[in-house]
């Protein structure tokens, strides 16, 4: 296994956390979301792939708090990716070192970075709610921290909040942030152009408080991958057959939309001459949704109007995880503009589905409390054929909810038998929905 990635995924999650030389760039998104939280009895918990800008939010937390006129000794915080915190490893061990640090009669605050490097760490947050006048926050990176398996020790005393790569909204800041605070030559793209921009450099902040190449992007990128796999899947889980692992990886980008099984796994690894059981299969695919690389996006059968558990696809947690790894083709494009949409519409608060019609497929039912939205996704629509087959799938749906063919190429816009025709860059900008 290498172990280069270390030093290039720190350096520039150093860089993203302004240790060398810049601003930090506030995402008002999740602050807005955990602002209400502040000095609320609940632990809040943020949870999302490695490098999407967790330990920045905790940051922009803390700079709340001192704004507010909080003292910085009553603000305590730990990473636990450092080696200076190596000796916590347990929550006996947490527990001590923070009865030993906290103050003697004012409310802390609690700050924990990648909790999740502490054993049985639940526990030791319970108890410091318990047993002291704390609030607290805190990140990780595997999906246990959002699951139900947390509210044993937690019950009724956490929120959780998701945080993604940035959104194409994000982005734009972003960039317009590097060219105002550099000084450096914008290059006055357009908005499509910025969008294939971003389906090819994707969301991971660090990339884009700085103007690089694509493959010095695509590097930091595989870094983070690796600092992924090889802590949160290899590591954790004492994966001894770390290549058969990476195959998979590699065969679920390729899939990406598409919907297949741990059986069409398992007979494409045994046509190379690699044997695998259909559990081991599951076990990898499983692991891989724990660490955020991947997002498992079920069937909806919108007549019956309910979930249907077989024939899943896969989505991946940013666009250029994809790229870095297997490189750019055309025919992943279709894939791509899907998996933004699809990324997008969780990190809106959207259950989203492939929709399930009888003689058809909808690209995506999107469920939010009592909002529901359909969606069609098209490269380009090239024949009048290819125009009815998109429309005539979402006119079958009798229900008054709002319908939308989401496209890349040139068309005349505007509304047909109630359907909204958008580019998807127009979607991804526009306001609530």
């Amino acid at each position: 296994m290498e172990v280069e990635y270390v030093d290039s995924v720190l350096m520039y999650q150093r860089i993203w956390e302004g240790e060398a030389g810049d601003q930090m760039i506030v995402r008002t998104e999740y602050l807005e979301k955990i602002r209400p939280f502040i000095d609320t009895p609940f632990i809040k918990i943020l949870a999302g792939v490695r490098r999407c800008g967790k330990s920045t939010i905790l940051k922009m937390v803390v700079e709340e708090l001192l704004n507010k006129g909080v003292a910085g000794d009553r603000i305590i915080e730990y990473n636990f990716e450092s080696i200076q915190y190596e000796e916590i490893k347990t929550a006996a061990a947490l527990y001590s070192e923070i009865k030993r640090r906290l103050p003697s009669s004012e409310k802390a605050y609690l700050f924990f970075d990648e909790i999740q490097e502490v054993e049985d760490w639940e526990k030791a947050l319970n108890s410091f709610v318990v047993d002291f006048d704390v609030d607290i926050y805190v990140t990780g990176s595997n999906s246990r921290m959002m699951s139900s398996e947390i509210s044993t020790y937690l019950t009724g005393r956490y929120i959780q909040f998701r945080i993604y790569p940035l959104s194409f909204i994000e982005y734009l800041e972003f960039r317009k942030h590097y060219f105002i605070n550099t000084g450096d030559s914008n290059p006055s793209l357009t908005r499509n152009e910025e969008f294939a921009r971003y389906m090819r450099f994707g969301g991971f902040p660090a990339i884009h408080l700085r103007e690089f190449t694509q493959d010095e992007a695509y590097t930091v990128v595989k870094d983070i991958y690796n600092s992924t796999v090889y802590t949160d899947i290899v590591k954790r889980n004492q994966i001894r057959k770390v290549d058969q692992l990476e195959r998979i990886v590699r065969f679920a980008f390729d899939n990406i939309g598409r919907t297949f099984s741990a059986t069409s796994i398992s007979k494409y690894l045994k046509s190379e001459n690699r044997s695998i059981d259909n559990e081991t299969v599951y076990s990898y695919l499983k692991n891989l949704e724990r660490a955020f690389i991947l997002h498992r996006c079920c069937r909806y059968d919108i007549q019956g109007k309910e979930i249907l558990k077989t024939q899943e696809k896969f989505y991946i947690s940013d666009t250029a995880l994809r790229y870095s790894m297997l490189g750019y083709t055309s025919e992943s494009v279709a894939a791509m503009l899907e998996n933004v949409v699809y990324i997008e519409l969780l990190r809106r608060g959207y259950e989203v589905y492939t929709g399930q019609l009888l003689g058809g497929e909808i690209g995506f039912v999107a469920i939010k409390q009592e909002k529901k939205l359909y969606i069609q996704i098209a490269l380009q629509i090239e024949s009048i054929q290819t125009e009815q087959r998109e429309y005539d799938r979402l006119l079958k749906i009798k229900d008054n909810y709002p319908k939308y063919v989401l496209r890349t190429d040139a068309f005349a816009g505007g509304n047909y038998e109630g359907i909204q025709t958008m580019h998807i860059a127009d979607f991804l900008l526009s306001g609530e929905y």
